[in-house]
């Protein structure tokens, strides 16, 4: 029976529209084995070995925190080691994501029709699979306004789909970077298995830890309102065009509009999804010599 129970799993279910991957995130869990997402329900799993009442208040406290009133509905269950795996194999299908791209997982295989472009990414610890509406935004924005040769930097790259799919989409060469180790290592995977070499980077640490002389033709960052405001210096400095920022709630823009306006940038398109807003942003001109 022991050998048994060390084989179940804890699946915790948050029943908000909270992003998972803020969530995640923020409960820096080395335990946790699997994250996905699901409208809006976030699945989380632990195994039963490492498992306690001391991580489900941990999660409603965080749960309490980003929601700002009340805490969302929560469930946890135990499930049997074959019915995790197949719950973890069901949970993510391929995804078509405007007119080109397809994202599955690898145990999925989809018949592709000539010009569609394809990215094989297993859902994991880092976050964007692009079924989450933050993600998808941006997908679908690079398919818009990669034209080809472009240098790209993906800030918070999770799992590093935003770098891979403006490669594919014509982009010359993508940096990602994240503060996560889990996510970095989680990219280069995805990386790898896609083959990709060096002209994809992905790099732990912070903006700051990039060449300070370096920008960027496009930079993407889909990140949490506080940390965009916070960033709001750092993501124009590398932004020699154009900036598209997503992980807003749809009355979350006038900020940072604000704030990249103090640091040069103007607003241009804005896109919204399920609640959720993503923006873009060009640098200001000089009227100098005009």
């Amino acid at each position: 029976m022991l050998a048994d129970r060390r084989s179940d799993w804890i699946e915790v279910q948050i029943y908000s529209s909270l992003d998972a991957g803020e969530v995640l995130g923020l409960l820096d869990d080395p335990h946790v084995q699997g994250a996905w997402q699901d409208g809006e329900t976030i699945h989380l799993y632990w195994p039963s070995d490492h498992w306690s009442p001391d991580r489900l208040d941990r999660i409603r406290d965080l749960c309490r925190q980003l929601a700002g009133s009340g805490v969302p509905d929560l469930s946890v269950n135990r499930l049997a080691h074959q019915d995790w795996n197949r719950l973890w194999a069901e949970s993510v299908k391929p995804l078509h994501v405007g007119r080109r791209l397809v994202i599955r997982p690898s145990w999925e295989s989809v018949a592709t029709e000539p010009g569609r472009i394809e990215i094989i990414l297993d859902p994991k610890q880092a976050f964007g699979t692009g079924h989450h509406a933050t993600t998808r935004l941006l997908l679908e924005w690079l398919e818009d306004v990669v034209q080809g040769g472009e240098t790209l930097l993906d800030v918070g790259t999770g799992s590093g789909i935003l770098a891979m799919a403006a490669l594919r989409l014509g982009a010359a060469r993508a940096v990602g970077i994240d503060h996560d180790p889990v996510a970095i290592d989680c990219a280069r995977e995805a990386a790898l298995v896609n083959g990709f070499e060096s002209e994809l980077v992905l790099q732990r640490g912070e903006m700051r830890d990039l060449d300070p002389s370096r920008s960027f033709q496009l930079v993407v960052a889909n990140l949490d309102q506080r940390t965009l405001i916070d960033l709001a210096e750092d993501l124009a400095r590398r932004s020699s065009n154009r900036l598209l920022v997503s992980g807003l709630l749809s009355d979350q823009g006038r900020e940072i509009v604000e704030a990249l306006g103090k640091a040069g940038l103007y607003p241009g398109e804005k896109r919204e999804a399920d609640g959720w807003l993503a923006m873009a942003f060009v640098r200001v001109q000089s009227c100098e010599g005009t």
